[in-house]
């Protein structure tokens, strides 16, 4: 039998204990972590070689939840697992762009990375451990790989950071950050937070820094144990003699690309130095050059020029300075028909960002590994091909959507009105109009702005803005607003969402093997400057708050017995589908009696209120009501006094004389006035015609 090896550590309030040796032992590295209960399985599997002509990194991290894990079975037609979810894309991502940077340059072997939750504890998310035992997998598996990191989650309770807090401890807490690094410093970080100030967004990340070390020094250990050799890699030497012909070639000429501050035509101008180094070099004799070869030491040709630009001070690609954003343009209300609009345009990145608000019977039902549950808050973000020029596949999100996405609808999240306030459902679409750096930002700031334009009674304006890097030895710079070509030369992509307030949201990706916290400080204090710039743009844009959109649903809630549920349903659904049919309206009612009726026209759903009132009103004694025979019988009749409650009018309560045919007075669908005797305990309604001629009484109502 194959012996486990184990390594246990402390890791705040819990235990997490990496195993391996025991299951996947054909993979290249397998790990086990678990903490209290939950269990992640993660597996390394590396290509020996690179597949011929390959010329980029192929690595796949692929995170999956198996419903399993929770004692649950999927829902749906087919009982099994389908196409990953949103969780399990975002947790792709998480773990994929801290190990992305610490593989070697040109190392192009295939790596494929699975993540399994076998075990799910609803109080333990299956990020954490799966970021750790793919780390320790990696470390393990002699893979050329400059690790292991740690990776840890931040919450903020009271004044106090709380390491891996719990779900129970999360909904508490004025902050969800997650930090990834090496024991050299950070690397990654994900964050929402509730308008927290940069000094403890910051110490957030420090502290999680630091406790992560003990994650890493228990992965140290295991790979002491049980670790592979490592596969040795040696980078190709470079061709010096090529980069020299290269340079006399093209350096001219890309050095004058880059003196144009148009994304169009410089790209045109780099797309004909390419072709025209290409043209002089790769002649397909034997011995010659290839196409990657002359393309890629153009690309370190370009990054060394704007990156020595910047750090000697001179102006950027657009001619800014370090610390300028881009001109802004924004126009609120541009669609004539949807609840809330806005066109967000910062140089040459413009969102076209648009709100649609609706009823509880919108909100998303997502059927997850912990249960069901539904979200009254989505936002859904899309990059065409056009936004940046480009022919491409237009269809389902792609992972980078479905992240992007998820980063702005956090940024916005902590200034929602609470559903009590503001009970619509709440759908944001950002449509990328125009891409040249940061388009997750320009969807804070559109999102922003287009549900004030709906309505939305938002807590405060949110805006964005990506900071970025250049780094060479202790010499470096924070860029504000970073291009496109910043984001793909540089080091850095560093994004900050928040109000006047404070932080409501981060994102830092390295391609370096990390920064100090006082690199991270200044970026921080950069962005605040630029997102107060932009904020004050914002508001005078939406001079004010706006009224709810004419073509927004009106919402009316009000509570009924909840005994009365089943008679405005009615049989089958009848009754509700009849005032549903006949107001327009769409009514919601809860199992307490919570009744909600939304209709663009609000004279419609003060009908069907009136209309559910009479339904739902009780009946009183003594009280006259007006309303039809319904059936003529020996002793009597039966006579409807209000929608759903008929009563009794028996013989004698006719008429003064005795009455011997009680067809002599009544007929069926004849409309009478009749005054209640009396109700007994089982809901029966005794009436009279005969007290109305009796007494004085005042009109039906």
């Amino acid at each position: 039998m194959p012996i486990a090896t184990k390594k246990s550590f402390q890791y705040g309030q819990h235990t997490v204990t990496l195993e391996t040796g025991e299951i996947a032992r054909q993979a290249h590295g397998a790990v086990i972590c678990t903490i209290d209960d939950t269990v992640v399985l993660a597996t390394v599997v590396a290509a020996k070689d690179p597949k011929p002509g390959q010329d980029f990194f192929p690595l796949t991290v692929d995170y999956m939840e198996k419903f399993y894990a929770a004692g649950r079975i999927p829902g749906g037609f087919f009982k099994r697992e389908g196409r990953p979810t949103e969780k399990e894309t975002l947790t792709s991502r998480l773990i994929d762009r801290p190990i992305r940077p610490l593989f070697p340059d040109a190392y192009y072997n295939e790596v494929q990375v699975v993540a399994t939750v076998l075990s799910q504890n609803p109080e333990i998310d299956g990020d954490i451990p799966a970021m750790i035992a793919t780390s320790a997998a990696l470390a393990i598996s002699g893979v050329p790989f400059n690790g292991p990191i740690g990776a840890a989650r931040v919450g903020y309770i009271d004044g106090q950071y709380i390491l891996n807090p719990t779900t129970t401890q999360l909904a508490s807490s004025q902050m969800n950050l997650v930090v990834a690094g090496t024991e050299a410093g950070v690397l990654m970080v994900e964050s929402e937070a509730d308008q927290l100030s940069e000094e403890i967004m910051l110490g957030a990340v420090v502290f999680g820094h630091q406790q992560m070390q003990a994650a890493i020094q228990a992965i140290h250990e295991l790979v002491e144990v049980a670790g592979k050799p490592e596969v040795e890699f040696i980078a190709p030497a470079k061709n010096e003699a090529l980069i020299a012909k290269v340079k006399e070639v093209a350096q001219a000429d890309l050095e004058a690309a880059f003196g144009t501050t148009s994304k169009s035509v410089r790209s045109g101008l780099l797309k004909d130095v390419t072709k025209k180094a290409i043209a002089a070099l790769v002649t397909g004799e034997e011995g010659a050059p290839k196409d990657k070869d002359v393309k890629d030491i153009l690309f370190e040709l370009e990054s060394a020029i704007v990156r020595g630009r910047i750090l000697a001070g001179e102006p950027r690609i657009d001619g800014r300075d370090t610390r300028t954003v881009r001109p802004i343009s924004i126009r609120a209300g541009v669609l004539p028909r949807t609840h809330g609009s806005a066109l967000f345009t910062r140089g040459e990145t413009q969102a076209l960002v648009v709100t649609t608000l609706g009823t509880g019977r919108d909100e998303q039902i997502i059927d997850a590994i912990a249960g069901e549950y539904k979200e009254r808050y989505m936002l859904h973000y899309n990059f065409p091909p056009y936004s940046t020029g480009e022919t491409g596949r237009v269809g389902s999100p792609k992972r980078r959507e479905i992240g992007h996405g998820r980063l702005a609808k956090r940024a916005l999240a902590a200034v929602l009105p609470d559903a009590k306030e503001f009970g619509y459902t709440i759908r944001v679409v950002s449509e990328i109009m125009e891409s040249n750096g940061s388009s997750s930002m320009a969807s804070v700031c559109g999102g922003s702005l287009s549900m004030m334009d709906a309505g939305v009674p938002l807590k405060a304006p949110v805006a964005g803005i990506a900071m970025g890097l250049i780094k060479d030895g202790g010499r470096f710079a924070v860029l504000t607003d970073i291009l496109g070509d910043e984001d793909h030369l540089g080091d850095m992509d560093f994004k900050v969402a928040g109000t006047t307030t404070g932080v409501t949201a981060l994102q830092m990706d390295l391609k370096i093997d990390s920064i100090s916290p006082a690199i991270m400080n200044k970026a921080l204090e950069q962005a605040k400057e630029g997102r107060l710039h932009i904020l004050g743009l914002m508001d005078e844009a939406l001079n004010g708050s706006k009224e709810l959109s004419a073509f927004a649903p009106r919402m009316m809630s009000f509570k009924i017995n909840p005994e009365k549920i089943r008679d405005v349903i009615g049989k089958g659904g009848a009754v509700i589908r009849g005032l549903t049919e006949e107001t327009g309206c769409v009514i919601d009612i809860q199992d307490d009696g919570t009744v909600t009726i939304s209709s663009a026209d609000q004279s419609k759903s003060d009908e069907c209120k009136r209309r559910i009132d009479q339904i739902t009103a009780e009946v009183e004694v003594g009280k006259i009501y007006e309303g039809p025979v319904l059936r003529i019988l020996d002793f009597g009749a039966i006579v409807n006094i209000m929608p759903g409650r008929d009563g009794l009018l028996h013989v004698s309560q006719i008429a003064k004389e005795r009455v011997n045919n009680v067809s002599d007075y009544l007929k069926e669908g004849q409309v009478v006035r009749v005054k209640v005797l009396e109700t007994d305990e089982k809901g029966k309604v005794k009436l009279s015609m005969k007290a109305l001629l009796t007494e004085e009484v005042p009109a039906a109502e």
